[in-house]
């Protein structure tokens, strides 16, 4: 293996170059304005969840090692945090600056986002009739002179820091600097929009943030202090949110999991982000209050924080300021109105959410919850929407005398409230629960029906995913499924629910591809092929699209074929920890992120076989959590039609030359050259099975 100094990019650093791509979106003029303010609050909301999880991670390296030591990816946990630190400082930076841009933009089409000192004389009359009537009511005002100690403040809650300043000398004037001050904390209630709407004036629209029309109304919230100047500044903390599971065994695992969220809300701080305008001693008083630690990221920001709620920036019914909204599409030959199984039992179909239409899986669990010949139900979830018509499939299933088993993700993140609420609903209805497995997230997206056609004589039909069963999700989110009643295939997808029960019994699989215990190997094995294809004078090369690639191993095995003369082409949307393009190292091996309208989640890998092609798809990425420490499933692609499908899908993200960016050493997230044909991967996979439907 090569010694290059770029052997490997940090995993966090790599995160972060993600998240950068996410705020080119917000700044890329070809982006539909009211998306790009949204994209903002992707991006801050993704800040968000990497400081509750990757940097909370590599500050508890540094705590269990105060010597700072330990490496992480070949960096010091501690160099690592400040590392961090000074990049979401300068991300930061840049993303004020887009927010200001685009507030200026709006303005073009008649859109003024305004603050307290920009209010007119006719507005503020309803301003603060809206404060009195509907945000009075729901605020909480801490007066921290009032109290012992500091109050805990809420991980996921944004906070104005109020300063009340007496004069205390006869001139009433601050010269002579004998000050008294007094602070308090008010919580900005998320029980109401962030955005509030002004009455439309002379045919421009009026926007307030909700922070602004607080601090507008600070004197009657503060009128029973004695006071001769106020302020308020933004604050936020976050929390890390990692899971500390005990060891009682007198409690059950969703005990266990209950508790442990609920002990996020008290976890360590990780994170504190103020307003950069706030006077130094209230800062100063603040961090000592809440207890910031040196390790702890300290990040000087704008005036609001907590954008992540402008991914809900109101749209004042201005469809042409959005991206237009897409009809899924049918998939060409299945037809809805009859039934699946019918239709499955001659053939596999492949669906491409948000391209079509996602209805075909609730259609397939409803036909199965109706259907008297159907005896048995088993799938695994892993996040739901928060209105499922899949659990309400699976309810009206057990309620028809099904039976129904569950494989219920508890730790699914930030999810795991709302799976254990699924859980005591599937339990009500009398569906059999499986909670997983000790030490193993089961990450699989599988479904399995048995049929019973005449005594004793049964079929089963299934499907296969790369994403969660979750229709709301699948509006953004870009994934497949294959439905299918090959025998072999769900044969050994009965073999992983019997895993999932009898966890010590370890099977052999022919068709498909499991973590924990042979995604490494059989992986491995279709690389190797690829390097003794390359060296005999086949054709061989490697595709693979993925969110995320972690693995040190599965990267030395690119590495491998790549040195061997193996062409390798991968889209990555998220973290890449493999360098491309360093010569005796990965000179063969291109990688290009695509980042635009929706969020790219499929796994696929497709090998060239020396010309008979084998395409799987997967709920794995190549993380070692996905390879070692999850339960995951992937398919081979049988069907030829369903092949080149798989195929063409990646050839047109790979040619994409407009949201496509390259990875390279440099990290510079650089877009692809525009030939001279456009390639928008996103809109033109829609065209794709649009005219799938014409044949």
């Amino acid at each position: 293996m090569s010694s290059s100094k770029y052997q490997y990019i940090n995993r966090e650093i790599s995160w972060l170059q993600f998240n950068e791509r996410v705020l080119q979106e917000s700044a890329d003029k070809r982006v539909p304005i009211i998306d790009r303010i949204r994209f903002l609050g992707i991006f801050s909301n993704n800040l968000d969840e990497f400081f509750r999880v990757r940097y909370a991670t590599v500050k508890r390296v540094v705590d269990n090692d105060p010597t700072g030591k330990q490496l992480l990816g070949g960096t010091k946990a501690t160099d690592l945090l400040a590392q961090i630190t000074a990049l979401t400082i300068k991300s930061q930076s840049r993303s004020m600056k887009i927010l200001k841009d685009i507030t200026e933009e709006l303005k073009d089409h008649e859109i003024y986002l305004i603050n307290e000192s920009e209010l007119q004389e006719d507005q503020k009359s309803f301003v603060e009739d809206y404060f009195l009537y509907n945000v009075n009511p729901e605020l909480i005002t801490i007066d921290l002179h009032s109290i012992d100690g500091f109050p805990m403040l809420k991980e996921t809650a944004a906070y104005l820091a109020v300063r009340l300043e007496k004069y205390n000398n006869t001139g009433g004037s601050k010269n002579n600097k004998e000050v008294s001050i007094r602070y308090a904390l008010i919580e900005i209630p998320n029980s109401l929009d962030r955005f509030v709407v002004l009455p439309k004036k002379e045919g421009k629209n009026y926007v307030m943030v909700l922070d602004d029309i607080i601090r507008h109304c600070l004197d009657r919230i503060f009128f029973m202090f004695d006071y001769d100047e106020i302020e308020a500044h933004m604050i936020k903390i976050t929390r890390d949110a990692e899971l500390d599971i005990d060891d009682d065994l007198e409690k059950s695992f969703v005990e266990k999991i209950s508790t442990s969220v609920s002990n996020r809300k008290i976890s360590d701080p990780v994170r504190f982000v103020y307003d950069k305008r706030i006077k130094l001693d209230t800062l100063t008083f603040l961090k000592k209050k809440i207890d910031i630690e040196n390790t702890d990221s300290v990040i000087p920001g704008g005036r609001y924080h907590n954008r992540r709620d402008y991914m809900s920036f109101p749209n004042f019914g201005r469809s042409e300021l959005q991206y237009e909204r897409i009809d899924p599409l049918p998939i060409a030959g299945f037809e809805m109105e009859s039934s699946l199984f019918d239709q499955i039992r001659k053939r596999d179909y492949l669906m491409y959410t948000p391209f079509q239409n996602y209805g075909y899986v609730i259609r397939f669990l409803k036909e199965a919850a109706l259907d008297p010949k159907v005896k048995e139900i088993k799938i695994t979830i892993y996040r739901l929407a928060k209105n499922s018509q899949v659990a309400a499939a699976l309810i009206n299933a057990a309620k028809n005398g099904k039976k129904v088993t569950v494989q219920i993700e508890l730790q699914a993140r930030f999810d795991e409230q709302l799976n254990i609420d699924y859980a005591n609903k599937f339990k009500e209805a009398g569906i059999n629960l499986i909670f997983g497995i000790r030490g193993l997230k089961v990450h699989s997206k599988i479904c399995m029906i048995t049929r019973e056609t005449k005594p004793r004589s049964l079929e089963y039909f299934g499907f296969i995913s790369t994403g969660n069963f979750n229709e709301s999700t699948a509006k953004i989110y870009t994934d497949y499924t294959l439905f299918t009643s090959h025998k072999g295939i769900l044969t050994e997808v009965e073999k992983v629910f019997d895993f999932l029960t009898t966890t010590y019994r370890v099977r052999k699989y022919k068709h498909l591809i499991i973590s924990p215990h042979y995604t490494e190997s059989t992986f491995t094995r279709l690389i190797q092929q690829e390097i003794l294809n390359a060296k005999a004078g086949k054709p061989a090369s490697i595709r693979i699209k993925m969110n995320s690639f972690t693995s040190y191993k599965m990267i030395d095995r690119l590495y491998q074929a790549s040195q061997a003369g193996v062409k390798i082409k991968m889209v990555i949307r998220g973290i890449n920890c493999l360098v491309p393009g360093v010569k005796g190292q990965s000179e063969n091996i291109e990688a290009i992120s695509v980042v635009d309208k929706f969020l790219e989640h499929p796994r696929v890998f497709i090998f060239e076989n020396g010309g008979d092609s084998k395409v799987y798809i997967s709920s794995a990425d190549w993380m070692t959590r996905n390879i070692e420490n999850r339960v995951e499933v992937g398919v081979p692609i049988y069907q030829e039609d369903l092949k080149q499908e798989v195929i063409d899908g990646f050839e047109m993200s790979w040619n994409d030359n407009i949201k496509g960016r390259r990875f390279t050493a440099k990290q510079d997230n650089a877009y692809r050259k525009n030939k001279k044909v456009a390639i928008r991967s996103q809109f033109d996979m829609y065209d794709y099975y649009r005219k799938k439907l014409d044949h």
